[in-house]
């Protein structure tokens, strides 16, 4: 091992791979790694991953504390967990810094570990070095420091820290880049899944946050419109009726779209919970406030709409704002892919242990071939119906994900050129998805 610095207060060691491979464990060494190896890849999170590497490895390797970091596209190394025997803990997950002019800056370009056996020393020959100041207040006192590398790449670096000045050897070094080697896969995958989980709460929450933003100067466009057509401030000219009906029509469209991504937004979103009430009146607490949601786009149509209903209430277990999602949805479809002035048949009743709810509409339909894609995120069939009608995509897929959620399922038919129909059923009292 060579010490390329005159420093006493910092170390970076070679270990070529023919030293660092020869290791002579112990028995309790042995168990240790052979716990890392075994149940590591078993963890989802990165919080799983390394609370069994900090309780597996304790025994062998001193340890008050670990830390994970990682490289950042835009130069900067972020702490994402830490675990320490002891509180506070000040330099916690979130802590960031540049690597310009950093020793970890040369350890992880020269993947070669890094040993402070004196961290308040370090800290009076580097007096700006915030993250140690923060350390030696905490009570640490020694740290080493290894690469995390996944097939030759430099992904970060785990911290290893005590309390006690020099707690760590030319042994311990090893068996913590060891210990690195053999968790920096599963570590990278586990921040790779946090990374792509936040970053799908940051795009419901933004798409959210804009459709509320867009919603209501939309339908106050689609209300104005109605006020002109309707001759309440003026009669209006053939031609200028025409052109605030087109207006009105682009505007419902995009409402329409709005309410797509906001349904999305809400079955999809991080305090998202299902809200199940006993004695919901399936008719008049569900089906009928959806079809008073969808009137407008039903008369725009021509839609004949037929209620094939049972004369009395239909009691369920569900969450009715989220079923009235679903039917709002199904006759939507129904009227914007069904025929100009065609029937639209609403139907719902009470089976074995469950109950059920289907919409039929005359029109085109779709062929059979086109199931597998109809209820897939932002899948939309190319049909001549379809072009002729844009749509987001989302809503048959909002729809099966509230239907699965209540532990039921949804189903499509069709006879092309004759009608297609869409129902669902669900288990009363709803099973768990």
């Amino acid at each position: 091992m060579d010490d390329d610095t005159t420093l006493t207060t910092l170390r970076y060691l070679d270990l070529p791979g023919a030293v660092r491979d020869f290791l002579e464990l112990t028995a309790a060494e042995n168990r240790a790694l052979a716990a890392v190896n075994q149940k590591v890849a078993a963890g989802s999170t990165l919080a799983e991953v390394m609370d069994l590497v900090f309780d597996a490895t304790r025994e062998i390797c001193p340890c008050d504390r670990i830390g994970v970091a990682f490289l950042e596209d835009d130069g900067r190394i972020v702490s994402h967990w830490v675990r320490a025997s002891y509180e506070p803990v000040l330099l916690g997950s979130g802590y960031s810094e540049s690597l310009a002019g950093s020793s970890l800056g040369k350890v992880i370009a020269s993947g070669r570990p890094r040993v402070i056996p004196d961290l308040e020393a370090y800290l009076a020959e580097h007096p700006g070095s915030a993250s140690t100041a923060l350390l030696v207040r905490e009570g640490v006192r020694s740290s080493m420091t290894c690469p995390l590398a996944v097939e030759g790449r430099s992904i970060g670096v785990m911290f290893r820290s005590s309390r006690r000045t020099g707690a760590y050897d030319d042994r311990q070094v090893r068996l913590h880049l060891a210990i690195a080697e053999r968790v920096a896969q599963a570590v990278e995958k586990a921040w790779r899944i946090e990374r792509l989980a936040a970053a799908n709460r940051a795009y419901g929450e933004m798409l959210s946050f804009v459709s509320h933003e867009l919603k209501n100067p939309l339908a106050s466009v689609v209300m104005d419109a109605r006020v002109l057509t309707g001759g309440y401030v003026g009669e209006l000219a053939p031609r200028q009726t025409e052109v605030v009906e087109r207006m009105a029509r682009k505007s419902r469209h995009l409402l329409a779209l709005l309410r797509d991504y906001l349904d999305l937004a809400q079955v999809e979103g991080p305090e998202f919970s299902l809200r199940v009430a006993p004695g919901v009146d399936l008719v008049a607490d569900v089906i009928e406030p959806a079809v008073e949601l969808v009137a407008s786009e039903l008369e725009e149509r021509g839609s004949r709409l037929v209620r094939d209903l049972p004369p009395g209430p239909v009691a369920v277990a569900c969450d009715a704002a989220l079923l009235r999602i679903v039917v709002a949805n199904l006759l939507g479809n129904a009227a914007k892919y069904g025929s100009q002035g065609g029937e639209i048949r609403v139907s719902a009743g009470r089976e074995a242990g469950a109950v059920s709810v289907s919409v039929r509409n005359q029109g085109a339909g779709f062929p059979e071939s086109a199931l597998p894609r109809l209820f897939r995120r932002f899948s939309r069939l190319d049909t001549a119906a379809t072009r002729e009608r844009r749509g987001s995509g989302l809503g048959l897929y909002t729809c099966r994900r509230i239907v699965e959620l209540h532990g039921g399922r949804i189903r499509a038919a069709s006879e092309p050129g004759a009608w297609a129909e869409f129902s669902f059923t669900i288990p009363d009292p709803p099973a768990k998805a």
